[in-house]
């Protein structure tokens, strides 16, 4: 479980990174961040999550897609607080 927290809490960080990138004009760091995104969540696909979890994580994919890098920054954000609460919850008792 601790191992799960921490991927799911570096997903988090990398997908706040992505979004920070394309905020602040920096594709390049932006893209290279979406990538190890991309690839802790294919790492993730084979843990056993719960149903609304296993949707975001596929979600993600769609998120490679989006051409418009003001939305794919949002929806990175907002993926990123959710997978940070979902680690945070696995951390309590």
């Amino acid at each position: 479980m601790n191992h799960d927290k921490q991927q799911l809490g570096a997903l988090a960080m990398d997908l706040k990174r992505v979004a920070l990138g394309y905020h602040r004009g920096s594709t390049k760091m932006a893209e290279r961040f979406l990538e190890e995104a991309l690839k802790r969540q294919r790492e993730l696909k084979f843990i056993k999550n719960p149903p609304y979890l296993n949707k975001l994580l596929k979600s993600l994919t769609k998120l490679a897609k989006e051409k418009n890098k003001e939305k794919l920054a949002e929806d990175a954000l907002m993926y990123s607080t959710l997978f940070q609460n979902y680690a945070i919850k696995l951390r309590q008792p």
